[in-house]
């Protein structure tokens, strides 16, 4: 079908024009490895330096901060892995909760079969969690919080400044995991008293297969793999100059532009429910009604199936998506509106997300409206 309507950029964006030219020029001109002491090497470090450096400064850090890794999963796994072994012998407990993302909730589960002791907490309707039950979670032997900064599937940011602000009082590591709001949300690491935080490019429309782990200068982070002593021996491995490159025209582009896209993306959720209105169908919008990442659209649909609805949308040309694209086909309920609604609640059946990103129009995003408005009247009984 030629005219696909692509809706699923928070499971991955588009790579951008101006990210593939200084990608593919990178290939070209940056073949040294950084860690060689020859002038092509050097070359390459210098591209490496830069790539850090310009990363660093759109969340206020310095370069030395910034681990380069494979992605947003392998951040998080050095987050969690890295700050449980590096301070096991000052406790064991770590807060979380019910609905991060599965890089995180599967690490703190096998942290558990290792003798840790993990708090879940629960969010209420919205997504959100309360301030109260992080500090009533607390205990002293508690050496990681870890809570997303905005959920993939719902959207809702969590209050991590107030979160950040109550760790002052307390030797825990704040970690975030903050792949779908970089880019789009302003952040400060300082400001936010953030010791972690994990980015990955491929949300911001750049390459696969590389992102970031800032670490706060003095976190105690054990090593997560092995080998040369790339990235200050904090991760083994030969660095992707070419994609660190890419990454950083990523940041630069998304940064830039944040404002401009955050109003077109609310004027897109304005013209599905305008819509879905018109349509007189049944539907309701999930996530927090304020606190909420412009790209990311969750809505149940009242007496859909999940699975036939976004076959049928897929037939349509409307390429959406039911939640975390790390679950796509698996029949297990979102674990995230499982936390919000409850076990057995409709919303578990009907729900289906759509996130906005790069080369999208008004014009696409209300024939999309219609097009799932159809198969919503065509599937009710």
């Amino acid at each position: 079908m030629n005219n696909i309507i692509y809706l699923d950029h928070a499971a991955t964006s588009p790579v951008a024009p101006e990210v593939i030219d200084v990608m593919a020029k990178a290939m070209a001109e940056e073949s040294g490895n950084a860690s060689s002491i020859h002038t092509i090497g050097r070359q390459a470090r210098k591209a490496l330096d830069e790539a850090r450096s310009s990363l660093a400064k759109k969340i206020n850090a310095n370069a030395t901060e910034i681990i380069f890794t494979s992605g947003g999963t392998e951040a998080d796994n050095a987050a969690i892995f890295g700050t449980a072994y590096a301070r096991q012998q000052e406790g064991k407990h770590i807060i979380t909760t019910q609905i991060e993302h599965h890089a995180v909730l599967h690490a703190c589960e096998k942290l558990q079969r290792e003798g840790f002791e993990v708090t879940y907490l629960p969010v209420d309707k919205t997504g959100r969690v309360a301030v109260a039950d992080v500090e009533k979670a607390l205990r002293e032997d508690t050496i990681l919080v870890t809570m997303m900064f905005g959920n993939n599937e719902v959207g809702t940011i969590q209050p991590i400044a107030e979160i950040g602000a109550l760790l002052q009082n307390h030797s825990a590591t704040f970690h975030t995991d903050a792949v779908q709001a970089f880019g789009l949300q302003e952040i400060d690491v300082e400001a936010l008293h953030i010791d972690l935080l994990s980015v990955s490019a491929h949300k911001i429309n750049g390459p696969k297969g590389i992102g970031f782990l800032y670490a706060k200068t003095g976190s105690k982070l054990a090593n997560f793999m092995y080998g040369g002593s790339q990235e200050k021996k904090r991760r083994a491995g030969t660095e992707n100059v070419p994609a660190a490159v890419a990454f950083a025209k990523a940041a630069e582009l998304a940064t830039e532009k944040a404002q401009t896209r955050t109003a077109q993306y609310n004027e897109f959720k304005r013209i599905l429910i305008e819509e879905f209105q018109e349509a007189g169908i049944q539907f309701k919008v999930n996530g927090h009604p304020k606190e909420v990442l412009a790209h990311v659209f969750n809505v149940t649909f009242m007496g859909t199936n999940v699975e036939s609805f976004l076959i049928n949308l897929d037939m349509a040309g409307v390429l959406v998506s039911s939640g975390s694209a790390c679950t796509a086909g698996a029949i297990d309920p979102s674990h995230v509106l499982v936390a919000m609604f409850g076990e057995n609640a409709p919303e578990l059946r009907s729900s289906i997300r759509f996130s906005f990103g790069l080369g999208l129009t008004n014009e696409q995003v209300r024939e999309a409206g219609k097009r799932t408005a159809d198969i919503v009247k065509r599937t009710v009984q």
